[in-house]
């Protein structure tokens, strides 16, 4: 039987259309983050393709990540579609988090060293500095989300459990929708006060304490996603 040689033209096309794929859902995350596509929006692979003037098969690639990530829905016989904000996916999510975070929360204050501490220090700081909203926006800035991800991960990181620290990534980016639009349901949140007592417990070894705080800091989120969207003054 003979054996099939290694093509190096195949293995570069394939890199090829893994890059654009990556450059796509990219920029369609960006999108959806931002408000670029309302709730319930369809998302239509040939469109994608043309605007990014890449092949159908590398914009349903891009589609098809971005369902895996929690950011589109496949639906069946209708193609493609950003999450409604009704969905009660958001709610799920909310309640896989409070039940996992907390506990991973509680392994990392019993684990971390003082470089731990010193990350958990750093990660508020950049997050205390970085302003919530883009000029004029209603929508979190990409740097503070970016930043809000690192801080939280920190917390966490010391729990020295790579599996369950994986499933807080994919829990993290599956909620990264609901979570920037509840933001326009709870104006008034005091964000910076949360996560400045969340460090402050996590650093005093207050395990409990912080706990239940993460607990609360995620059912708050969680509790401004029953209202539509456009209702932003309730």
């Amino acid at each position: 039987m003979a054996l099939k040689h290694h093509v190096p033209g195949d293995a570069a096309a394939a890199t090829a259309k893994q890059m654009l794929s990556e450059r796509v859902y990219t920029e369609l995350k960006a999108a959806i983050l931002a408000g670029g596509h309302r709730p319930g929006a369809a998302l239509k692979p040939q469109e994608l393709a043309d605007r990014h003037r890449v092949s159908l098969a590398v914009a349903r690639e891009a589609l098809l990540r971005a369902v895996g990530e929690g950011l589109a829905d496949r639906l069946p016989n209708r193609g493609f579609a950003v999450p409604a904000h009704s969905d009660a996916r958001w709610q799920q999510i909310a309640e896989a988090r409070r039940t996992v975070e907390p506990v991973l929360l509680r392994m990392a204050i019993d684990r971390g060293d003082l470089d731990w501490e010193a990350r958990v220090k750093a990660a508020h700081h950049r997050l205390a500095g970085t302003p919530v909203y883009e000029d004029g926006g209603e929508h979190f800035s990409d740097a503070w989300s970016e930043a809000h991800r690192q801080f939280h991960r920190t917390l966490l990181d010391a729990c020295g459990n790579p599996f369950l620290l994986e499933t807080f990534d994919r829990m993290w980016t599956a909620s990264e929708l609901a979570r920037r639009w509840s933001v326009r349901r709870t104006p008034h949140r005091d964000h910076a006060g949360e996560h400045r007592r969340l460090e402050a417990l996590a650093l005093a070894r207050d395990a409990d304490g912080a706990a239940a705080l993460l607990a609360q800091h995620l059912t708050t989120t969680a509790a401004g996603l029953g209202a539509d969207p456009d209702e932003r003054s309730t």
